[in-house]
């Protein structure tokens, strides 16, 4: 072999174990859509008046006006319990920007450093919590006045600007008596709220629009009634809670705790008359008491077993997800004591966004905020 062949096989040989070192050692930057760990944080929803036990959550969507307290891409959680855990006593919404700091867990009983976007004059704050596109947040509260069932009154929703200004409080004894979760229809300047009612077992519509008159409320209509509803020591109250509206359908579906289902409620958007509780859409050994309901990009639905109903200490706080047309797909705990699912939000589009999934554990007092990606979906 000549000593320039002689040289040109070292340089392939030394070019071969360069490119072997980089391609399978520490060197190499892999691609963050290769990776196998799905990208989730969790953090603390104490804020710093000590209110306890999440209940509601919700992403702050794309669309959102910029330059307020909050931005595309944050989440909110609204707070049911106060600092001596009495529930109906809550008072606060705190924000998370899922790619800046987090709130450490604290002991319950003493002030966290969750960061407090809103404080209400009405206590008691629940899962009716939702984020419309033209700037407002509306939230529903249930309120007591020493956390036991024997001193519920009526609640309201209240709407709040972007700056975490209350903008107005709407109470009706008939359409809002009890708000305990809702889901938006967003349409821009016109909007459909669904609010369901758990002291009297029923589900109203309220469309509105926002424009230079600011938030009016144009309509309200009883959609569904006759859901179970009931007292409940260690809940405070079952009835129905958790809605996720589908428009292409115009369905409304409807989690009812102490009826231990998932009903759908036809004609939701345009109906005028109320439907009694609307077809049963699931019913399985695997729901446990539903709360929380929303929609997952791949158009399945999830909802937070509360563990209220049908408690099994095996399955604890869970997240279960079915298809839209009642089909079990599939279950994930959240914690490993029983009641610590509650708050379930779901980005629908991936895309541009660093998180689409949001859970509650109210038995931590945290927030769960992960990005399951396209190809899992």
């Amino acid at each position: 072999m000549s000593t320039s062949m002689q040289r040109m096989t070292r340089l392939s040989a030394i070019g071969l174990a360069f490119l072997t070192l980089h391609s399978f050692g520490g060197t190499q930057t892999a691609s963050a859509q290769d990776a196998f760990l799905p990208r989730s944080i969790t953090s603390s929803t104490i804020p710093t008046n000590g209110d306890l036990n999440p209940y509601g959550v919700a992403f702050v969507p794309q669309n959102f006006p910029r330059g307020g307290a909050i931005a595309p891409g944050d989440v909110l959680v609204s707070n049911f319990n106060n600092i001596s855990n009495l529930q109906g006593t809550g008072t606060t919404i705190i924000k998370l920007t899922p790619t800046g700091q987090l709130a450490p867990g604290v002991a319950a009983g003493t002030g966290g450093n969750a960061t407090t976007f809103f404080q209400s004059h009405l206590g008691g704050l629940t899962t009716a919590l939702g984020v419309l596109s033209r700037g407002f947040v509306v939230v529903g509260n249930v309120p007591t006045t020493d956390g036991t069932v024997t001193t519920i009154s009526q609640g309201a929703l209240q709407v709040i600007d972007g700056r975490g200004k209350l903008v107005a409080t709407l109470s009706d004894s008939r359409f809002l008596d009890s708000p305990w979760d809702l889901a938006i229809n967003d349409q821009g300047y016109r909007a459909q709220i669904f609010v369901s009612n758990v002291l009297s077992g029923t589900v109203s519509r309220l469309d509105v629009t926002m424009g230079t008159a600011g938030f009016v409320v144009t309509k309200r209509v009883q959609i569904a009634v006759g859901y179970s509803h009931l007292p409940n020591s260690a809940a405070l109250v079952l009835g129905p809670t958790g809605l996720a509206y589908d428009e292409g359908s115009d369905t409304l579906f409807v989690a009812s705790t102490a009826d231990n289902a998932i009903f759908a409620v036809p004609s939701a958007g345009g109906r005028s008359a109320a439907v009694n509780k609307g077809r049963v859409v699931f019913v399985s050994p695997h729901l446990r008491g539903p709360l929380a309901l929303a929609f997952a990009p791949n158009g399945h639905l999830l909802t937070a077993n509360g563990d209220a109903v049908n408690a099994d200490p095996l399955h604890p706080s869970e997240i279960v997800e079915f298809t839209r047309t009642g089909g079990y797909v599939t279950e994930s705990n959240v914690d490993a004591s029983q009641g610590g699912a509650f708050g379930v939000a779901t980005v629908l589009s991936v895309q541009n966004v660093a998180f689409n999934y949001a859970a509650i554990d109210d038995v931590a007092n945290d927030l769960i905020v992960t990005l399951v990606p396209a190809a899992e979906q």
